[in-house]
């Protein structure tokens, strides 16, 4: 039987400047995300959209959730294979296509992680398990583009 989960968030702008959107200069792209008993999160659109380059924007935070999502099914199975992982970094990145009528889509994603595990012997098992994160992840089964992984795994 399926399990059913539910989420809440508010997304509240915050960019009105006094005149609304009365026209497409004269107004902030920035917003806050809130989540009950959760630090706000400040918002604003990718700079190239008017944002606030010091916000977070939804294109950043659609690749960190994919990324946080790999990582933590990633964890699950190692700690269920053995493989013990005492660090975990991704730098990951995103391809955006913009198209000639101002939409867009990903094209692709693509995960870096450097994982440390404690012993040499774990590297071809650590490696082997981001494909099957790769299939649990939520977020990455949700989207509708490639999400690669391109994993460097090193021993402490």
């Amino acid at each position: 039987m399926s399990k059913i989960h539910h989420y809440k968030t508010t997304i509240k702008w915050t960019g009105n400047k006094g005149t609304g959107t009365n026209n497409y200069r004269n107004y902030e792209r920035s917003h806050t995300v809130s989540i009950e008993n959760k630090p706000t999160i400040e918002c604003s659109s990718d700079p190239a959209f008017r944002g606030d380059k010091s916000k977070y924007n939804p294109e950043e935070m659609l690749l960190s959730s994919l990324s946080s999502c790999h990582m933590l099914w990633y964890l699950h199975f190692c700690s269920e294979s053995g493989v013990i992982v005492t660090e975990y970094i991704d730098n990951a990145t995103g391809t955006m296509i913009e198209t000639p009528n101002g939409s867009g889509h990903f094209s692709e994603v693509i995960l870096n992680p450097t994982i440390t595990v404690l012993e040499e012997s774990m590297i071809e098992k650590a490696k082997e398990l981001h494909h099957k994160a790769n299939e649990f992840c939520f977020i990455a089964n949700s989207v509708n583009f490639p999400v690669k992984h391109s994993p460097i795994v090193l021993v402490k």
